[in-house]
Formats: structure tokens, C-alpha cells, sequence
């Protein structure tokens, strides 16, 4: 039964001129003072949920974008902030990207911020898809196999840091601590310990699920981690196939789980009085998000073709383009009046009795105050419909 609501926020920017004849993605450049406002939007997002009975936003780690559409480099600094900021709101880190870390300084991070926080922010972590990013930081990418080799050492060694007292690594990318022994203070280091460690153990770990592969599934069931399906760069919705491996998975771990159990399935959202009106109104933050993600090959069934035309606000009005219409009568994109979106999420709820939690958000290129008023409408026309009713004893006569 869904219980949860949440909503992601990847640090885009206001920007004019969107939509697939807007502004071509490598065309636009904002000077400084215009992209540490996704530090103000964001302030504004979560005092937004946190009175309105949101359970979790999630933040967005980046790098190096001059273009506005993903402005947080650092998901614990900005989350202690709003935690000061905030009463209740939960800080979700969606994702830090393991590879342009050191995994020790990355745990370190995480252990400082849960005990700063009273246990508010709740970890996270991804591979990353940005070349410029990853690549610049001297970690891989291109090479798909080695950068998941790197994750999955760097996240081993994270868990080990949040568990163990004392701790040593000896792998592939890290010898932690140095071999041969390190002499310190009179004796040979062959163990470290993480200072701080978390206040709140286990560990509640959540990643982005995008190929689920096998490997991939039965990584994070390894390390009891939790994993999100659609919404931001992957495709939205409830998708069967992933849901029911994600289950298998989870069972040769050992963890009995009903189908959508340890699951979060994101979906783009636009609550308005009628869906044609809905369509026009957010078509354009439909089609800014996808030409900002599709070149990056994270948008199923766009061919070469297509990914060319979508860079090019000369053609692509006039390609054979995804649209909005389509995706909101397919389910992925939740368009529509308040009574048709909740219909569509109780539609999961008999397929997938173990799903808690959904993700609410608005494309990349939806303006603050758009992202505001749907919080609000939301929260005010749709969570009621998932909150259980209270029972009241019968007065005695």
C-alpha cells in the first residue's frame, strides 16, 4: 500500500525558451549568479514539502554544468542546510556518485551529516552518466565494466567503514591501509577505523535502478541496499519486468519480499483540471527534459536519428519525437485532474502489494513556481486519497 510520497529535485535552474524549439542544450551558458539560485530553489522545494506531509525530496549530485540543468555538487552539504531549515522533511541523497569519490571520504561525509541531522538525510549512491563529469574526476565511464568494477569496490568498502570497528581493504583500486604496513606511533597499521561512524546503523542505502541486470540487482541485495525505478533520467512508471527481477533477486539474497517491496517507482507529474489543457501547459518541461537526456543515451527507443534531431531546435519540432500526449496516455507521464492520477497509482497498489513509496517530480526546466503549485496540488488533491482513516471509537450511549 503506498504510504510514501516523495519528490526529486536534480538542481536545474529557471530558463526560458524550453522545449524542443527552445534553446539548444549545448547553447546555453548562465553566468554564476544565475546558477547558485539552485541552491535558493531548492531551499523553497523543501520548506515547500516539509508542510505538506512529503516524506523524503532528493537531491541530485553534478558537475561542471554551465548549461542549468544540474547545479548540486555536494548532496550532504546542501542537506544539512535544508535539515536546519526544515522540521520534518527527510534529505535523500539521489545520488552521490561513488566514482568521483574516495570511498572513506564519502563515509566519513555520510557518518558526520547522520549524526548532524538527528538521522534526517538517508543515503545514496550511482555510477554516474556524464562523461565530463566522471572522466574529469579521473574515475571511468566509457568503460562500463570498469566503472562498475570501481562501484561496487568503493561501495564494499563504504559498508565495511558504516559496520566494522575496525577495518581493512585490499582489492583491485584501493589498499586501505597501505600495504606494506604503515609504522604509526610505535606500531605497524594494519587496520583503520571510521571517525565518525554512523549514529543510525544499518545503513539505509538506496540506488537508481537502470539496466537491472542480474549482477546489478544481486549487488545491492548483497548489501540490503534499496532501489528506485523511473522518474529523472530513466524511463517512468512501473515497469513489471524490473519489479518482478528485482524480487528474484532480492530471493536468492535470502530476503522474502512481496512484489515492489524495497521499491520506489518515480513518475513525472503535472496535476491540472483537465489533461488536454494539462498537456499543453507542461509539454514544453516534458521536451526540454528529454533533449537534455537523450543525447546521453539514457532514453529507451531513440534511435541515432532521432538523438540528432532532438539537438537541433531547427528539426526537432518536426522529427518523430517523443511527446507528452503520448507518454501521458501510456502511464509514464501522470497528466491528467487530481482523481485520474490517483486512480492510476491505486492501479499499483493490487499488482504490487509491497509498494510504500512513489516519487513525485517535475521534468528538468520546470520553473520554481510551477514546481511549487504542484506540490501543493499534490499534496492537497492526491496524498489525502493514500492516508489512512482514522478510526473513532463509537461515543457509549
Amino acid at each position: 500500500m503506498i504510504t510514501k510520497f516523495d519528490s526529486i529535485y536534480a538542481g536545474h535552474v529557471d530558463m526560458g525558451d524550453v522545449g524542443y524549439a527552445g534553446t539548444a542544450v549545448n547553447d546555453r551558458i548562465f553566468p554564476n549568479e544565475h546558477l547558485v539560485t539552485t541552491f535558493d530553489k531548492a531551499i523553497h522545494i523543501a520548506q515547500k514539502m516539509d508542510g505538506l506531509g512529503y516524506d523524503t525530496l532528493w537531491l541530485a549530485e553534478h558537475h561542471f554544468q554551465p548549461e542549468g540543468y544540474e547545479c548540486i555538487p555536494n548532496l550532504l552539504m546542501l542537506s544539512l542546510h535544508l535539515a536546519h531549515l526544515t522540521q520534518n522533511i527527510r534529505l535523500g541523497c539521489g545520488f552521490n556518485i561513488a566514482p568521483m569519490w574516495h570511498p572513506l571520504r564519502l563515509a566519513e561525509d555520510y557518518a558526520t551529516v547522520d549524526y548532524l541531522t538527528g538521522g534526517r538525510v538517508t543515503f545514496g549512491v550511482g555510477r554516474g552518466y556524464h562523461t565530463r563529469e566522471v572522466e574529469t574526476f579521473g574515475a571511468p565511464l566509457r568503460d562500463q565494466e570498469d566503472n562498475r568494477a570501481l562501484f561496487e569496490e568503493q561501495v564494499d568498502i563504504m559498508f565495511k567503514a558504516f559496520n566494522e570497528p575496525f577495518f581493512s581493504h585490499h582489492g583491485k583500486y584501493y589498499d586501505l591501509p597501505p600495504t606494506p604496513d604503515v609504522p604509526y606511533r610505535g606500531y605497524d597499521l594494519k587496520e583503520i577505523s571510521l571517525v565518525p561512524r554512523p549514529v543510525n546503523l544499518p545503513v539505509e542505502c538506496w540506488q537508481p535502478i537502470q539496466s537491472a541486470t542480474a549482477r546489478g540487482l544481486d549487488f545491492m541485495a548483497k548489501h540490503r541496499m534499496k532501489g528506485i525505478i523511473g522518474g529523472g533520467v530513466a524511463e517512468s512508471g512501473a515497469m513489471s519486468n524490473v519489479i518482478e527481477a528485482w524480487r528474484d533477486a532480492q530471493a536468492r539474497a535470502g530476503i522474502e519480499t512481496q512484489l515492489g517491496e524495497n521499491l520506489a517507482i518515480g513518475f513525472h507529474f503535472y496535476v491540472c483540471d483537465n489533461q488536454e489543457q494539462g498537456i499543453k501547459e507542461a509539454a514544453a518541461y516534458f521536451e526540454e527534459n528529454l533533449k537534455m537526456f537523450g543525447p546521453l543515451r539514457l532514453t529507451r527507443g531513440l534511435s541515432e536519428e532521432q538523438i540528432r534531431d532532438i539537438s537541433d531546435p531547427r528539426l526537432a519540432p518536426y522529427a518523430d519525437l517523443p511527446s507528452l500526449e503520448k507518454a501521458a496516455k501510456s502511464g509514464a507521464f501522470l497528466c491528467g485532474p487530481a482523481d485520474m492520477i490517483v486512480e492510476k497509482l491505486k492501479g499499483l497498489e493490487p499488482a504490487f502489494p509491497g509498494l510504500e513509496r512513489v516519487s513525485m517530480g517535475l521534468p528538468i526546466g520546470t520553473p520554481e513556481a510551477v514546481i511549487l503549485e504542484q506540490m501543493d496540488r499534490l499534496a492537497e488533491e492526491v496524498m489525502p486519497a493514500f492516508r489512512p482513516q482514522e478510526v473513532r471509537a463509537a461515543t457509549p450511549a
